[in-house]
């Protein structure tokens, strides 16, 4: 069986009519149940310590958001009021991608039902990212000499200003970004590999392009482990997006993406990114097509 994460404090409260779709996780969650890809039950992480962290992020930011004194200008940045609530959220989202790339490199492939929070840069966080659990578990996983090599595969329609940022002179440790160019951030921070997509791109243009890409960065780099942000604003009908695939692009790029590294043997763990729509129901079902696509092959 595939293993899933989920922890309930990833769906924290937010003021009446916020624009971010908090309610997705939970409802994702619930999909996933629904169609007994976690027939055996969510796995539960433990929320990442601070120090922990802090190996991604400045510890005076960490300090920050864990005792709810982050400075207005960084929570406007942010987008989300970083109370007590959005700080459990971010070290259990943390701790869960962690979890999840631990249960990838046991199992081949695993995911988890939040994190790929990847404006998270050292300093700060941005564009609803508060910190970022990929650079976090990657660092974490680099440190104890788990793993000497990873892939980020970073297919949410921004650039992954953010973890480019936190994995800056981190040579074993590649970021790969493909998004729609004219899209947040404005101020990109370069990655070890960028590529800038024009608005509209739809299905064919878009697998094309990755086609192009995943399959020699997988013989190039030989990682030891795929982190593969899955977000679903990539999609015709997102409210944050400049692409234009559909469903079924998102399904075929999925499948693409994880059946890659599974016919090399190199585990990967999927964390689901970013996806902006008023729809809840057709949102947490475009997030659950990376599970489906693993659950092919676990």
């Amino acid at each position: 069986m595939l293993p899933v994460v989920f922890h309930p404090a990833y769906e924290a409260a937010l003021p009446d009519g916020h624009r971010f779709p908090m309610r997705k996780y939970g409802r994702l969650a619930e999909i996933l149940a629904a169609r007994g890809l976690v027939r055996e039950g969510f796995v539960t992480p433990e929320p990442a310590d601070p120090d922990t962290i802090a190996l991604a992020h400045d510890r005076t930011y960490v300090e920050q958001v864990v005792t709810g004194s982050v400075p207005r200008a960084i929570e406007r940045a942010i987008g989300l009021p970083v109370d007590a609530g959005v700080a459990r959220r971010s070290l259990a989202s943390a701790g869960g991608t962690l979890l999840a790339a631990r249960l990838a490199l046991a199992h081949g492939l695993a995911g988890s039902t939040a994190g790929g929070s990847h404006h998270g840069r050292r300093a700060g966080g941005g564009g609803f990212c508060v910190f970022n659990d990929v650079a976090v578990a990657a660092l974490a996983l680099r440190r104890e000499g788990t793993i000497r090599r990873a892939l980020v595969i970073d297919l949410d329609v921004h650039q992954g200003d953010g973890t480019a940022d936190c994995l800056a002179g981190e040579p074993d440790l590649f970021t790969f970004s493909m998004h729609a160019e004219k899209n947040y951030p404005t101020d990109k921070v370069p990655g070890d590999l960028d590529v800038g997509l024009p608005d509209g791109l739809g299905d064919a243009d878009y697998l094309d392009a990755l086609r192009l890409h995943v399959p020699r960065l997988l013989d190039a780099v030989q990682p030891d482990l795929v982190f593969y942000n899955a977000g679903v604003d990539p999609h015709r009908d997102d409210r944050l997006g400049r692409l234009a695939l559909g469903d079924e692009g998102l399904a075929a790029r999925d499948r693409h993406v994880v059946g890659e590294a599974w016919r090399r043997g190199i585990p990967l763990v999927a964390v689901i990114g970013g996806g902006y729509a008023t729809d809840i129901e057709a949102l947490a079902g475009r997030h659950a097509l990376v599970f489906e696509a693993m659950a092919e092959w676990a």
